[in-house]
C-alpha cells in the first residue's frame, strides 16, 4: 500500500452546499422572528441546513461525542500537573461515568466513544472495543525524539479514517469531539507554532489544572526543543505529526479531514482538537467549513489555531478541562439554532404569498 498523502484530500472535501444555504437564509427571513433577535443561532441553523442539504434543518438526532486518548512521552518532563503515563487512569473514569464529559453526555442523553490510540497501559485492562485501533504503547518524547515513525503515523491517520467511517455509517449526524491524554497539549502547542510560525512562549498554556511558573517554563522548553525538530518536516502533514504530534493527534488529524469528506459535522473542542484541525487544513483547506469551535480554553495555541482558521468559539464558560467537556456544553446551542429555525412559523403575509421584506420592525 502506498504511503497516504494528506494533501489528496484537497479533491475529496467539498463545501457544504452553498445553495441551500442560501435557501436556507431565504427561508429565516420569512420567519415570525425578526432577523437578528436570534444572534448566532440564525448562523448555525443556515450552516447545519447547509451541512444537512435540508431546508428547513432537520433536529440533531444522533450526536455522539468521540474522544481519543494517549499518553505522550513529553509528559516525563514534568510539563504537566497529572503523572506521566497517567490518561489510562482517565480513560477508565469516562468508562465508569465519573468524568465530567461522562455526567454531562448522561445527562444530554448523547453516547460517548473512547478509542485508544497510545494509552500506556495494558490493553487487557481495558474493553477491546476501546483499544481496537492503538497504534502503539505511548507516544515518543517530541523534544528529543520522533513521536511516531511514519508507519505509525500513518496507521494512526488511517485508524481516525475508519472511526469517522464507523460513525457516519451508524448515523451519527454531530460529533462532539475530544480527547484524553496527559502531555497532549505539549504536543498541541508545538504543531500550532510550527504552523504558525510563532515562538514557544507565545502558544505555551497552563493546560487544564493550571500549571505553576516551573512546570510551564518547563513546557515552554519542550516545545521549543520540538520546534527545531518540526520546522524541517512542515512540507508534509504526515511527518510533521510523527515529529511531534502523537498517535492519538494523527487519528484527530485522519478522523476530521474523513468526516469533511463524508459530510459530517463536527464540534471542536480544546487546543489538542484545534491544533490537528489547523493540520487537517493545511491539507484541505475547504475542511473546516465543516466544523464548529465549541468553546474557548484559555489555552492561547488554541485561539491562535482558531484565528488562523477563521473559526469563532461558541462559548466562553472558562472551562480548561478538555476531554469533551466544553464541547459538548455548546451542544444545547446547536440543538436550540436547529429547533428555532426548523420550527418557527413563517409570518403571515408570507405564508399567503404576499410580498415581505423580512427586515425587522422599528420600534
Amino acid at each position: 500500500m502506498s504511503r497516504i498523502d494528506l494533501d489528496d484530500f484537497s479533491d475529496l472535501i467539498e463545501r457544504p452546499d452553498s445553495a441551500v444555504r442560501h435557501a436556507a437564509e431565504d427561508r429565516r427571513a420569512l420567519l415570525s422572528v425578526p432577523r437578528g433577535a436570534l444572534g448566532r443561532l440564525d448562523e448555525l441553523g443556515e450552516w447545519l441546513s447547509a451541512a444537512q442539504t435540508t431546508v428547513p434543518v432537520t433536529p440533531v438526532r444522533q450526536p455522539r461525542v468521540i474522544l481519543f486518548a494517549g499518553d505522550h512521552g513529553v509528559a516525563g518532563l514534568g510539563v504537566s500537573r497529572r503523572p506521566a503515563g497517567g490518561a489510562a487512569a482517565l480513560v477508565r473514569e469516562v468508562l465508569e461515568g465519573t468524568a465530567p464529559v461522562a455526567v454531562l453526555a448522561r445527562g444530554f442523553d448523547v453516547p460517548v466513544r473512547v478509542v485508544d490510540m497510545a494509552l500506556d497501559c495494558d490493553p487487557d485492562t481495558l474493553p477491546a472495543e476501546v483499544t481496537r485501533h492503538r497504534v502503539r504503547r505511548g507516544s515518543g518524547r517530541i523534544d528529543i525524539e520522533d513521536a511516531l515513525t511514519l508507519d505509525e503515523a500513518e496507521a494512526a491517520v488511517r485508524a481516525g479514517m475508519a472511526v469517522a467511517d464507523e460513525e457516519a455509517d451508524s448515523g451519527t449526524d454531530l460529533v462532539v469531539l475530544g480527547d484524553v491524554s496527559v502531555g497532549g497539549t505539549t504536543a498541541a502547542g508545538a504543531l500550532v507554532a510550527a504552523l504558525c510560525g510563532t515562538d514557544a512562549s507565545v502558544v505555551t498554556g497552563r493546560g487544564g489544572e493550571a500549571i505553576d511558573d516551573l512546570t510551564w517554563m518547563r513546557k515552554c522548553a519542550a516545545i521549543r526543543d520540538a520546534l527545531r525538530r518540526a520546522r524541517p518536516v512542515l512540507g508534509d502533514q504526515l511527518a510533521l505529526l510523527g515529529a511531534v504530534g502523537g498517535a492519538d493527534l494523527a487519528a484527530i488529524t485522519g478522523f476530521l479531514l474523513q468526516c469533511a469528506v463524508r459530510r459530517t459535522p463536527v464540534v471542536l473542542d480544546g487546543v489538542v482538537s484545534a491544533a490537528c484541525a489547523l493540520v487537517a487544513q493545511r491539507a484541505a483547506f475547504r475542511a473546516p467549513d465543516w466544523w464548529l469551535a465549541g468553546h474557548v480554553s484559555g489555552e492561547p495555541a488554541q485561539a491562535k489555531a482558531y484565528d488562523r482558521m477563521a473559526l469563532e468559539p461558541l462559548l466562553d464558560q472558562g472551562v480548561r478541562i478538555g476531554e469533551g467537556v466544553g464541547a459538548l456544553l455548546s451542544l444545547p446551542l446547536v440543538r436550540a439554532a436547529a429547533a428555532l429555525t426548523g420550527e418557527l412559523p413563517v409570518r403571515e403575509q408570507a405564508a399567503a404569498g404576499e410580498p415581505g421584506t423580512g427586515e425587522p420592525a422599528e420600534g
